[in-house]
């Protein structure tokens, strides 16, 4: 049976409809789509990337800055490098934390290899379930979602949910896809989005 899944550029393009002033972290395969849809002060497109670390750095923020709401776009893979960081961002319980994870079941980026996750590389068959992993690790909301209209539908229900709040979005792959590039010198945009956290 084929799962259902979202094209990702749609699914993308719910959150930036439906973004006002959050911090945004993108990174992956969620971030070159996000660069298409021009530039804001707090985007921090996290490209290129160390792989599994976006998650972190929206904690720190979020955490230094608890009048802001923070959302941070990962990638499954990425996700899965460093899942212990579930537990540290529920230690910490920021109500202002939204972690999206954009699931294709692939490392899209690096050639399109199925994640040890993806249900066409586990041997038993045996499933794998993100969001019980979430509400195990301490996360207050949970939410998962696998096609458009009930994403389109839900948004507005993250964004108003109490956090840390966990997303798991169920995109499908983009075959061919460009990896992502920095869209200015890193240290140019990290002064910038320095710059612009300080405000307001």
């Amino acid at each position: 049976m084929t799962e259902s899944r979202m094209p990702l550029r749609e699914a993308v393009q719910v959150l930036h409809r439906a973004r006002t002033d959050q911090v945004v972290i993108t990174t992956m395969a969620s971030a070159r789509e996000w660069m298409h849809l021009g530039q804001h002060p707090l985007d921090f497109i996290y490209a290129p990337s160390s792989m599994g670390q976006a998650p972190t750095l929206g904690l720190g923020i979020a955490l230094a800055q608890p009048q802001r709401q923070v959302i941070v776009c990962n990638g499954d893979g990425g996700m899965l490098m460093n899942l212990g960081t579930l537990v540290t961002i529920t230690a910490e319980a920021p109500e202002n934390y939204i972690l999206i994870v954009f699931d294709n079941g692939m490392y899209e980026v690096t050639g399109m290899q199925y994640t040890a996750a993806a249900p066409a590389a586990r041997r038993r068959n045996d499933p794998i379930a993100p969001c019980g992993i979430a509400r195990s690790c301490g996360f207050r909301s949970v939410y998962e979602f696998s096609d458009l209209p009930a994403w389109e539908a839900g948004i507005a229900d993250v964004l108003d949910a109490a956090g840390p709040t966990y997303v798991h979005l169920r995109v499908a792959p983009v075959p061919g896809a460009q990896v992502p590039r920095s869209p200015a010198p890193p240290p140019q945009r990290a002064r910038e989005f320095a710059e612009a956290l300080q405000q307001r």
